[in-house]
């Protein structure tokens, strides 16, 4: 890994080097926090978890093949380490020390709704023209963008780091690792509001990102986000925005054609360039993640062609409304993560795809993180359920009881149904489930839905 010697490691991470090492000009190969991951010539460095401590392994690590190890602990000198006061600290210091040695563009994705869809847009659309390397699954915090960063290799043109946060100061700590070059904000929905108690301050906690970005970045807006669309510079420059609404987006669609579950067709325009292009992920949301990720490929010189080639190529991610042909079901796994507003989008999708689907169920759960007004605020989503005209609903855990009762009192049928935990109603959908219905699957990631996709994909 360019200039990942123990030398530069342990002057970018704080620490001190101590060690019988003959070898402080030798750059490692790889960087790992999993014991189990270890590769010849690595970096370990040992996390305290609330279970597991990292540094219990150290030795185990050192004899799988390790170069070296951080420690927040005395070690013997006989095992090459460098001495610092934390061990998470010093991953994130040297992540930024990484990327300043690479030296590549950065784009930095964050927002309440969308991240990881638009961040697989924008890899897809650069991917065209540059050596990309994106954020995988959900390393978008503290320790997993550091990690992501490490994934980084001289071949690589360009990264796409998505950014995930749920606390004030914890996006300025990202920006400061990552120093954005490009940086995009989806929107300001309802997540997160536990910490961050409203739309105004979750804007608040997005935008910290902009006083770490570099000194030439460009900012990516929606338009058409109420609260987005009122920012007019940054850092003394003006925002590109895109959207279908408003009127000063520089990017944005025509002809919008929806195809339910197999996409969406539309126009891409640009200045008074227009270009054709079928986004194959489904949900007219993905319109906007489209939009997006064209703002991105203008910043980057690509041509609208290209662009709207690498819209086209896009791929679904599993637990990202990711669909699912069984013998006996279609399955819309989109249970990685849930809020009011992707709720209610994902149901609008299903409910909308009137042609190719039959029978419609959705099986719904708790949406976390979401403050004093949680109750209400899945009253809403049950009450939205029941107006889409689904066969079957289907409500689980405790904030799914409110969906439930919601959905009743605004006229959902018989073929309602409610568990308190995901393993009662795994046990119950072979008697509920009717064959070849097409199910939308959708909670927050922490009630463990995909144990009901592997269930109707027979995995379990």
């Amino acid at each position: 890994m360019k200039g990942l010697t123990p030398k530069n490691i342990a002057a970018a991470c704080h620490g001190t080097l101590h060690s019988n090492c003959d070898f402080p000009e030798i750059e490692i190969q790889s960087v790992t926090t999993d014991s189990r991951k270890v590769e010849k010539d690595c970096l370990f460095i040992p996390i305290r978890g609330a279970r597991v401590d990292g540094h219990d392994f150290i030795s185990q690590v050192m004899e799988a093949g390790a170069m070296l190890t951080l420690s927040e602990q005395p070690l013997t000198e006989n095992i090459p380490h460098i001495r610092v006061t934390s061990t998470v600290q010093a991953l994130k210091d040297l992540a930024e020390y990484y990327l300043q040695v690479l030296g590549i563009p950065v784009v930095g994705i964050t927002g309440s709704v969308g991240k990881t869809s638009t961040k697989e847009m924008i890899a897809a659309v650069l991917s065209e023209k540059f050596n990309v390397l994106k954020t995988a699954g959900n390393f978008n915090n503290e320790i997993g963008l550091p990690l992501t960063v490490f994934r980084l290799r001289d071949e690589h043109q360009i990264a796409v780091l998505e950014m995930g946060i749920s606390e004030f100061g914890e996006m300025s700590r990202l920006g400061k690792i990552a120093k954005p070059d490009v940086m995009v904000i989806t929107n300001i929905g309802l997540c997160h509001l536990e910490n961050l108690h409203s739309r105004d301050g979750i804007l608040k906690a997005k935008t910290e990102v902009f006083d770490q970005m570099s000194p030439k970045a460009t900012v990516i807006l929606n338009g058409d986000d109420d609260k987005l669309s009122t920012i007019c510079e940054v850092n003394g420059k003006a925002p590109v925005f895109f959207g279908r609404k408003s009127k000063k987006s520089a990017v944005y669609a025509e002809n919008i054609e929806k195809l339910g579950l197999k996409g969406t067709k539309c126009t891409l325009v640009m200045g008074r360039e227009k270009a054709e292009t079928m986004i194959p992920i489904p949900g007219e949301h993905m319109v906007m993640n489209a939009l997006a990720a064209a703002a991105v490929g203008d910043v980057f010189g690509m041509e609208l062609t290209e662009i709207a080639g690498g819209i086209s190529h896009v791929a679904s991610v599993n637990g990202r409304l990711n669909i699912i042909e069984t013998d006996k079901y279609t399955i819309v796994d989109d249970c990685y993560n849930a809020n009011p507003v992707s709720m209610k989008a994902s149901l609008k999708l299903l409910a909308d795809a009137k042609d190719e689907v039959a029978g419609k169920t959705a099986i719904l759960g708790d949406m976390f993180e979401l403050g004093a007004n949680e109750k209400q605020l899945h009253r809403e989503v049950g009450a939205f359920a029941a107006s889409c005209g689904f066969e079957q609903l289907i409500f689980i855990g405790e904030l799914g009881a409110e969906m439930k009762t919601a959905a009743v009192e605004n006229g959902a049928g018989a073929n309602t149904y409610y568990f308190a935990t995901v393993e009662e109603c795994i046990g119950a959908l072979d008697e509920i489930l009717a064959p070849q219905s097409t199910v939308l699957i959708k909670a927050s990631h922490g009630m463990g839905f995909t144990r009901i996709v592997d269930k109707l994909t027979k995995k379990i």
